[in-house]
């Protein structure tokens, strides 16, 4: 089935979240060291068809890539070699990683839960995806 594949990345973990296959809502999907996201999305393309990744990008205020942008930059590289026919979107993920503490708080998650950045990075990941999904329908 077609997925979309969220992904927020970060020097020592990924977030990864993916669509439904009609490409309406956005899950979290797994954390993954960021040594071994390529080899982890490419296990994944095996069994689900990737038709889109989207990558949040880190921002500053004035709407300048970040000091992490660097990162993020060598990361896009590695993915488009790796998947040299798979389109890109670049997502603005300025304030995801409050969004995600606040989705956590609200659904209710304890305090001690919500300290596990791996649960962070992969519901930042689904922010990312969704807020795409949200302004651009399907696209798969």
């Amino acid at each position: 089935m077609d997925r979309i594949v969220g992904i927020d990345y970060g020097r020592k973990r990924v977030g990864v979240a993916v669509s439904d296959p009609l490409g309406i809502f956005a899950s979290p999907l797994d954390t993954v060291p960021a040594a071994k996201i390529i080899d982890y999305l490419k296990k994944y393309a095996e069994t689900e068809s990737v038709t889109r990744f989207v990558v949040g990008y880190p921002m500053n205020m004035n709407n300048t890539p970040s000091e992490a942008a660097a990162d993020v930059d060598v990361f896009l590289k590695s993915l488009a070699k790796a998947f040299p026919s798979v389109p890109v979107t670049l997502e603005d993920e300025r304030f995801t990683s409050v969004l995600a503490h606040r989705a956590m708080i609200d659904g209710g998650m304890k305090a001690k839960d919500r300290r596990d950045k791996s649960s962070v990075d992969k519901i930042s990941a689904a922010i990312i995806l969704q807020s795409h999904l949200d302004r651009n329908g399907k696209q798969l």
